[in-house]
């Protein structure tokens, strides 16, 4: 399938083009015809999956009659690094069609946002904090919205940001077109979902497991040697682009800051920087200065490099969900990837649920001087669901093996090291 089957107007068509675009994803496959259409949807699918392109092209499509200057559609992201990514996507999206969009979140001053405003938009990319102080401000009106989308709607769960959502929903005409896209669908957010949506269109694609690009391999690892290993692996492999996850953000400042020390291009990015310390961190990363990035969770959300060839779980996330999430970063626009996790004695539980998730076990390597005795504790039939997915406990009796039982070699098939 071809882009020009959609038939988008000639300024977004020659738009998409410029921009390399040829055969739609999946996810832009199934969603774009509905939503031109007007029909409200619902789409669960993984990051990097293509999912802005498939619903910024069809309300840029929408926009192109009507009134202009005016703010018709409003877009809501968990984090300013999504929406910033947003906005960017949409101006090369929107190409000559003389739509026009702005950002809104905090950390920085309300005053540059209000004189966009003022100067006349159509689309508005928001956090939700922010977006109702303006509201409360009476400096934005969202009278005149026709579209409502909000993007990883999970993650505004995670965040706390339902409550601000159905406050900022009173202020948005009933009659509108909305759409909703989450990798995952917990309860609280198939609720919300039922009060946005107007019997929507469904489209799923494969939201719960990594992309088939990705391979994946277990280090087991002592917790007090992860750095010595992270090292180690950088030193002796070519990892190009590597973007690194930790539990929290004081370890990620000071775990990049150790990398830094030892020669490597690295920088962070977590929740005690400025703005533009973030920015400054992000656009290096994108434009290959730094070559590896150390995050959180949450500071991750909108860091969207297309060429990301390792994703390093420093520490296991909390859920199969995250490791989705996680892994996600690398292995997008068909390009392969690779999702390295250093797992310690504690880890057990959550990666039985990450390999349910994956459908298969993964494989357990070793690197010499680093290997750790790992205890896995088999799962029993009890005819109830057990754990949920999102839980941990500390595993006891059993040994891990690999599927022949024997210690397995992860080859990069590159040797080169990262250093500068």
């Amino acid at each position: 399938m071809n882009f020009s089957l959609f038939n988008f107007h000639p300024s977004i068509a020659a738009a998409v083009q410029k921009c390399g675009y040829t055969s739609p994803t999946p996810i832009q496959e199934k969603a774009i015809p509905h939503l031109l259409q007007g029909h409200d949807l619902l789409g669960l699918a993984q990051t990097g999956t293509g999912k802005t392109a498939a619903f910024v092209l069809p309300t840029l499509q929408r926009l192109q009659n009507g009134p202009r200057k005016k703010i018709r559609a409003l877009i809501l992201a968990p984090t300013r690094e999504l929406a910033e990514q947003i906005h960017e996507n949409i101006q090369q999206m929107a190409g000559n069609s003389g739509l026009r969009s702005c950002t809104i979140f905090g950390g920085v001053s309300k005053h540059g946002q209000i004189r966009n405003i003022e100067k006349g938009v159509e689309i508005v990319v928001a956090c939700p904090g922010r977006l109702l102080d303006h509201l409360n401000s009476r400096t934005i009106s969202l009278g005149n919205i026709e579209i409502l989308i909000l993007d990883e709607a999970d993650q505004m769960f995670d965040r706390g940001f339902l409550p601000d959502i159905r406050r900022i929903l009173k202020q948005v005409p009933a009659k509108r077109q909305s759409m909703v896209f989450s990798a995952t669908m917990p309860g609280e957010i198939r609720h919300l979902v039922e009060d946005i949506l107007t019997d929507p269109m469904t489209i799923q694609i494969n939201h719960e497991k990594p992309a088939e690009t990705i391979s994946h391999a277990f280090f087991q690892v002592d917790q007090s040697r992860k750095t010595a290993l992270l090292v180690d692996l950088l030193q002796k492999n070519t990892m190009t682009s590597t973007l690194i996850f930790t539990r929290t953000k004081h370890k990620a400042k000071n775990l990049a800051r150790h990398l830094q020390n030892a020669g490597f291009r690295a920088t962070s990015i977590q929740g005690n920087l400025s703005q533009n310390q973030r920015r400054l961190a992000m656009d290096g990363f994108k434009s290959g200065r730094f070559s590896i990035m150390v995050a959180t969770d949450i500071a991750a959300r909108g860091i969207d490099v297309s060429d990301i060839s390792h994703v390093v779980n420093y520490d296991v996330p909390d859920t199969a969900e995250a490791y989705t999430h996680r892994t996600g970063r690398t292995g997008r626009a068909e390009k392969t990837g690779q999702a390295l996790t250093f797992v310690t004695a504690d880890d057990g539980q959550i990666i039985k649920f990450v390999e349910r998730n994956l459908g298969g076990k993964i494989r357990r390597e070793t690197v010499p001087g680093f290997a750790a005795r790992i205890a896995e504790k088999p799962e029993r039939e009890t005819g109830r669901t057990g754990l949920r997915a999102n839980s941990r406990r500390k595993p006891s009796a059993g040994k891990w093996k690999n599927r022949t039982g024997r210690a397995a070699s992860f080859d990069f098939g590159i040797t080169a090291s990262a250093k500068k």
